[in-house]
């Protein structure tokens, strides 16, 4: 046990260095962080985000935190035929601005943000089978201006994803109000994710790809073999 002692020593060492190497904005504020934010751009090396990136819209987000530091966040789909709302909670680190959903086995960190008009989020799903990653563009307008995504663009190597992975999302008049229902909401996502394979590790079916991006619900989709 003894002699295990500096092999759990080092592990421990590499995993907060990894941690570490993602930066998160200095003096994160959580006050001023909440509220409602659009998904103006994303990229993402995940599978099934991929095949249907081109379809997708700009949903609305509502970012709250829970008195112990957690973070809560509602997000509202724009569909053809109305809205989707689904729910996702985020504990929090010992590190501002680093949140983790342990049984989703996924990470958060808000890299850079002015609260006022723009945050950059970088997340990771740790998945055994595919593992991905994304880099996501939030703006409280829908409107994105030219440099400000040229600086999203910039950041896009900087997590091993490469432009071609890049999503600018069209903004949609639908969602506007943005509120999520409260617990009694169904959790869904677009129908065209299920008809992907999208599949949520709340059912235990680890052969089945996910997404950081694409958040995941207690509806169970049609699963490759």
């Amino acid at each position: 046990m003894t002699a295990a002692l500096p092999c759990l020593a080092l592990a421990l060492l590499c995993a907060l260095r990894a941690a570490a190497e993602v930066p998160v904005q200095p003096g994160f504020d959580t006050q001023k962080f909440a509220g409602k934010w659009h998904l103006a751009a994303t990229v993402s090396n995940c599978s099934v985000y991929l095949k249907m990136k081109d379809r997708m819209k700009s949903p609305i987000a509502i970012i709250s935190f829970r008195p112990e530091g957690n973070l809560a966040m509602k997000l509202a789909w724009p569909l053809p035929d109305g809205c989707q709302r689904l729910e996702l909670l985020f504990q929090r680190s010992a590190q501002a601005g680093h949140y983790t959903a342990a049984q989703e086995k996924r990470e958060l960190w808000v890299m850079e943000t002015d609260y006022s008009h723009y945050a950059i989020v970088h997340e990771t799903q740790h998945s055994e089978r595919q593992p991905s990653t994304a880099l996501q563009l939030l703006t409280r307008e829908q409107d994105v201006s030219p440099q400000l995504l040229q600086k999203f663009e910039e950041l896009i190597p900087t997590v091993g994803l490469t432009k071609a992975m890049l999503a600018v999302l069209p903004k949609s008049g639908k969602c506007w109000q943005g509120r999520a229902e409260g617990a009694g909401a169904r959790a869904m996502v677009p129908p065209a994710l299920v008809e992907t394979g999208l599949c949520s590790p709340l059912h235990d079916t680890p052969s089945c790809p996910s997404c950081p991006l694409l958040p995941h619900t207690r509806i169970t989709p049609r699963c490759p073999k």
